[in-house]
């Protein structure tokens, strides 16, 4: 990962090189501010290379950016963009399409090469993410896809989808620290992790193309997309009722509006089936709960967790790790 903040430069030169290295340079946009609001500038911003993809996380203070057709030609892209606003909101202007906002938590898309303008709704300025797919790393090939001019993400089931895809692949992302362990169990994980990363990539630009209008959601890809995103979204959907005992097929089917039938065959393509996902995800959560709160019983961090009882997460736990929930705290208590 590439990290970078203004906080490395000297405070009245930080605007200018944000503007002629950073925006110019490495995102070939050009960003302006008055003069008079430049000493107060901040931004900082990561970069990380996944699953031939790039993401980009940005924050910064208030300033204007602009796409033009001078920054196309000087730094062309041909790639699919997909943005996630996390900040207070941001307004879109300058394309034939007509001006937009978009509002915290949603989604834009477009093709890089593009012209815009685009500013923060609010006083605390930018913060977003960025996943920027060249063309050339698509299965999809179609000559309507330079033609994406930025737009908001107006179907709420594929917004949920691609929600739970960013997530997963920020996940993912972090899940690549200590990789260069040399067992080989720790290198398959990497593969594995590489091969999510991928398919999470591939899957984020096809639902983009399906809201679009370019993939059909019943074509190969298409299909593939949803498999793959839907699978994210009930992995997701489990992990927020870890809690409920009756946590079922039926219901998160039933959330994810496809059959009970179709959610065990998107579990067929997973390392783990549903019934093997959720007890692992249960079993994750106690062992977190030991390391956080030492002091708290067992069977109260067991009910916490979803188990119907303390005996089956007992059994559960043994069966998992080789030893009881008691000596695993013991343990952690040890190495503190």
């Amino acid at each position: 990962m590439y990290r970078w903040c203004t906080d490395e430069v000297e405070p009245h030169d930080r605007f200018d090189y944000w503007r002629e290295v950073r925006s110019k340079g490495l995102f070939g946009v050009t960003a302006e501010l008055e003069r008079e609001r430049r000493a107060d500038f901040y931004g900082e911003f990561s970069l990380r290379q996944l699953g031939g993809g790039g993401l980009v996380e940005l924050k910064a203070s208030h300033y204007t950016v602009e796409r033009s057709n001078s920054d196309i030609a000087y730094a062309p892209g041909n790639s699919i963009c997909v943005y996630q606003q996390l900040g207070s909101g941001g307004w879109f202007g300058g394309m034939r399409t007509g001006d937009f906002a978009i509002a915290n938590g949603s989604f834009a898309t477009s093709h890089t090469d593009q012209p815009y303008r685009t500013a923060p709704l609010g006083a605390g300025g930018f913060h977003l993410r960025i996943l920027k797919i060249p063309v050339s790393s698509l299965s999809t090939q179609d000559r309507r896809m330079r033609e994406l001019a930025p737009r908001t993400f107006n179907d709420p089931g594929l917004a949920a989808l691609l929600g739970a895809c960013f997530a997963d692949l920020d996940e993912a992302a972090a899940g690549d620290s200590g990789a260069t362990d040399a067992t080989s169990v720790a290198q398959t994980s990497l593969d594995q992790a590489s091969l999510d990363q991928a398919s999470l990539v591939q899957a984020l630009a096809h639902l983009a193309l399906i809201e679009r209008g370019i993939v059909r959601p019943g074509s190969r890809r298409g299909q593939a997309a949803l498999r793959t995103a839907r699978l994210s979204q009930a992995r997701r959907l489990i992990a927020r009722h870890l809690q409920d005992p009756g946590l079922a097929p039926a219901m998160v089917a039933d959330q994810l509006g496809v059959s009970v039938r179709h959610l065990h065959m998107l579990f067929e393509t997973a390392a783990k089936s549903f019934s093997q996902t959720v007890t692992d995800e249960r079993l994750k959560q106690s062992r977190r709960l030991m390391r956080e709160a030492p002091d708290r019983l067992i069977a109260d961090i067991a009910t916490s967790c979803g188990f119907e009882s303390l005996a089956t997460y007992y059994r559960v736990f043994n069966a998992a790790y080789g030893m009881a929930p008691g000596d695993f705290r013991a343990r952690g208590q040890e190495g503190r």
